[in-house]
């Protein structure tokens, strides 16, 4: 699938492309920065692996949803192709890019789009302006982890 004409949210991040990387192929953080991702209940061993996958739950408590997400493409520390799926609301594809711009900066990018399910049935812009605000504040938490961890590698 394409992700052509689909919303780029960008963000600069003041730790290094491997710092971010670090963060996205650790399966078990994914729920902290995935706006909607309430927890983990097992993550591939070969994670980020073409193939590998992570085993979510999103929503709220009582009304949760297990489900899983897949790495469609994985280029460290550049690039992870993820197909989320969260039915019975449907399934998208999340491509995750980051940039260096120096030894301790980076720029992070997230485009995604449905590509099955119920979401795909509304009009794109429609669909893109509910997309927009929610990876604007995945973004936002996978810099301050990144940051965080590369301010105090203990963590």
């Amino acid at each position: 699938m394409s992700l052509q004409n689909t919303t780029t949210v960008t963000r600069t991040v003041n730790a290094p492309a491997e710092a971010v990387w670090k963060v996205l192929a650790d399966g078990w953080s994914y729920a902290t920065w995935v706006v909607g991702a309430s927890r983990i209940r097992a993550v591939d061993h070969e994670w980020p692996a073409v193939g590998s996958q992570i085993h979510h739950s999103v929503g709220l408590w009582p009304a949760l949803i297990n489900d899983s997400t897949e790495v469609l493409s994985s280029e460290a520390p550049r690039e992870m192709v993820l197909k989320a799926r969260a039915w019975p609301a449907g399934a998208a594809q999340v491509r995750v890019t980051i940039e260096p711009q120096g030894p301790a900066t980076c720029t992070l990018r997230i485009e995604e789009d449905a590509t099955s399910g119920p979401a795909q049935l509304m009009p794109k812009p429609a669909r893109q302006a509910m997309i927009h605000p929610r990876n604007v504040e995945a973004l936002r938490r996978l810099a301050l982890i990144a940051e965080g961890r590369h301010q105090d590698p203990t963590r």
